[in-house]
């Protein structure tokens, strides 16, 4: 068992991980308490670069041969670090001593005399409106200090930049900077805890959902407490589990808050081929992240080796985030992966996510129960273990006309599906929409109906998952479809502005 835990754990070595891409610039947040900053210049900027580096902590040193009533306003009031204002032109031997310069001059040739004596003194330097003679940037900030936000456009846009912090302004409650101040005051007390490291982070885990519910309240020592008390009596606090989570149809904005958490908590994520990868987006980077796919007809992990090496992880105290495609209890085997836990006492829940079938509907905009035409909707699946039409199959309410059936995994199966229900009484004619990578880049919806659904299949090359919708309310499908392009194509170009116009002829705004 050891060596096939082995070759599966290294088959995929974190292969579909999603990677850090490029960075225009490094963000890094400089603690300047009690250092020295320089800012040369007369530019109006030079007051809000000289405020902002003073709350920081430094204690700036502003020079310039004209000073406005606005900088010694600043300086004679100062928000943390003093400000000192120096009336003349600046000299190389002002940086001496500088963590930080800040130029903030109009005319080029001077701004690239005081980057380059910064720079030979070895001190970073920031001009203002200058990007190529900077060392650093200044970013857009949403300040709820101790919790501090930088946003950046490498200069390209500050504008773009500003609005959307003012978005993150509005979505980030202001009593965050009360839980964060908690929060630093804590840690040294939950390190002198003898908390595992699993229960610490299990700690701050409920930290930051107290948080999150109570943000306007102010943290008392009776939160700590609570909060630690809660964490002792949690069994799974420092001990392995395993959580079973729904990824949705993979678009990322369709997972659950409590989806989202898991994979924040998770150790190691398992997950299949049918995730989207930009889910994994949402865990710790430290997270490992393993590929436990079983595509059909390619090489793929058997499920009890992929039971074998989650129950192994978990008894080795990790947080095993098993994550699948759709809902875990819709035909992802989930029953098998639960029994296995159970069988080890390992802790085990599940996370539901929102089901193809049910994202399919909305896509379509059709209900699945319309009143008139469908009295239940039934899930199938057309694929057994043996890659066959299974052979248990319920012809009988499949060919029910008034029921809508979700057909999962039709690949290969479609045109024998459609053939036994045809002959076990349901109509020809009777509507069928295939929706092929639901909610990705390759999404692909063929409408047609039980007749011809299989050749109209075969005629096109469909991304994965598949899944195939048969039913009398989906004859509302391609006529809503053709309303509901129109409607998010006029919301798409509403959401531009009051000042967009919809594409010109040659498609370009």
């Amino acid at each position: 068992m050891t060596r096939r835990l082995r070759a599966l754990s290294f088959r995929h070595p974190e292969e579909a991980s999603p990677r850090m891409r490029a960075l225009t610039r490094l963000p890094v947040f400089l603690s300047l308490e009690g250092k020295r900053a320089l800012v040369c210049g007369n530019a109006p900027a030079a007051v809000w670069k000289a405020e902002l580096l003073s709350a920081a902590g430094a204690h700036v040193d502003v020079v310039c041969d004209a000073p406005g009533e606005e900088l010694r306003a600043r300086a004679a009031d100062a928000p943390r670090g003093a400000i000192s204002i120096a009336t003349r032109a600046w000299r190389a031997g002002d940086l001496a001593g500088a963590a930080v310069a800040v130029g903030a001059m109009t005319e080029e040739a001077e701004a690239e005399r005081f980057a380059a004596a910064a720079r030979s003194a070895g001190i970073p330097v920031n001009v203002i409106d200058k990007p190529r003679l900077c060392d650093f940037i200044f970013g857009a900030i949403v300040n709820r200090s101790p919790l501090v936000i930088g946003i950046s456009t490498d200069g390209a846009a500050p504008v773009f930049a500003q609005a959307i912090r003012a978005k993150i302004e509005g979505l980030l409650p202001r009593g965050f900077a009360r839980w964060a101040e908690a929060a630093r005051r804590w840690r040294t007390l939950v390190q002198a805890t003898d908390l595992p490291f699993a229960a610490r982070r299990r700690f701050w885990q409920l930290f930051t959902a107290a948080a999150v519910t109570n943000p306007d309240r102010e943290p008392a020592t009776r939160d700590f407490d609570a909060l630690l008390a809660i964490t002792r009596a949690d069994p799974c606090a420092g001990n392995g589990r395993v959580t079973l989570v729904g990824a949705g149809p993979g678009n990322p904005e369709l997972l659950t808050l409590r989806a989202v958490r898991a994979l924040h908590a998770a150790d190691v994520i398992l997950f299949d081929d049918l995730v989207a990868p930009e889910i994994l987006d949402f865990a710790r980077r430290e997270a490992k992240k393993m590929l436990v796919g079983k595509s059909g007809h390619k090489p793929s992990c058997k499920q009890e080796d992929i039971n074998a090496l989650m129950v192994s992880l978990a008894r080795s105290g990790k947080h095993v985030v098993r994550l699948k495609g759709g809902d875990p209890m819709i035909f992802g085997r989930a029953d098998e992966e639960i029994d296995a836990c159970r069988a080890h006492a390992i802790p085990v829940e599940v996370v539901p996510g929102i089901s193809t079938a049910q994202a399919a509907a909305s896509r379509l905009g059709v209900s699945l129960t319309h009143r008139r035409d469908a009295r239940r909707v039934q899930f199938v699946t057309a694929h057994a273990e043996n890659g066959s039409l299974p052979d248990n199959l319920d012809w009988a309410s499949i060919a029910d006309p008034a029921a809508t059936t979700a057909v999962y995994m039709p690949g290969r199966t479609i045109a024998e599906f459609a053939q036994r229900a045809i002959a076990n009484g349901l109509h020809a004619a009777t509507p069928a929409v295939a929706v092929a990578a639901l909610g990705r880049s390759g999404e692909t919806i063929v409408h047609a109906t039980l007749g011809d659904i299989a050749s109209r299949l075969q005629q096109e090359t469909l991304p994965t998952p598949l899944l195939v919708l048969i039913g009398r309310t989906l004859d509302r499908a391609e006529r809503a479809g053709v309303a509901a392009s129109a409607q998010a194509h006029l919301r798409a170009f509403a959401a531009l502005g009051p000042t967009a116009g919809p594409p010109q002829e040659n498609g370009t705004n």
